[in-house]
């Protein structure tokens, strides 16, 4: 079983068709919508601030998503994170993207459909336009997103949906 903790008497609250996996941390005021994933390793801490996350969105291994006092984490709607990202105190809008390793912070906003590479630094207070992409340490305006883009980011999100629930199956049976 995961690890679900209070902060200060607020608790977690998971939509029963999102997938924790076992070793997966979430504490505090921390929403959860229907069809997400959090994955191996993650850390979902809400304590200073709140978290907020979508439908559909898949946080994958070794991500740690956070909060700072005056900002909290928001992220929207069919969202993809990739492995071992740091989202701190941000927005990702709908359908946005970020890659493995990537580090979205403070104040930073990550429009509807924009991508965000691997390894890239999103710096504190940041807006990433819509269909745009960034990447680079700090990230930079690179191009707009294009059809393989789109293509990928298409894929990858339908595509955790459908292997958190295969894993909330598979977990539950054990």
């Amino acid at each position: 079983m995961p690890l679900i903790l209070p902060y200060h008497g607020v608790s977690p609250h998971i939509d029963d068709s999102a997938f924790v996996a076992r070793t997966a941390v979430v504490s505090g005021d921390v929403t959860i919508g229907a069809d997400s994933g959090i994955w191996y390793g993650c850390v979902v801490r809400g304590d200073v601030n709140s978290i907020r996350i979508g439908v559909g969105v898949n946080i994958q291994d070794g991500t740690v998503v956070h909060v700072s006092r005056p900002c909290p984490t928001v992220i929207g709607d069919r969202v993809s994170i990739g492995h071992m990202a740091l989202i701190h105190a941000c927005t990702l809008e709908d359908d946005s993207f970020v890659g493995m390793k990537a580090c979205v912070m403070d104040g930073a906003v990550v429009e509807r459909g924009a991508l965000v590479a691997a390894g890239s630094l999103v710096t504190p207070g940041k807006r990433i336009p819509a269909g745009q992409m960034w990447a680079g340490s700090p990230a930079r305006y690179v191009r707009d997103v294009n059809d393989k883009d789109r293509e990928m980011m298409n894929y990858v999100q339908p595509n955790y949906v459908t292997l958190a629930h295969e894993y909330k199956k598979t977990e539950s049976e054990t």
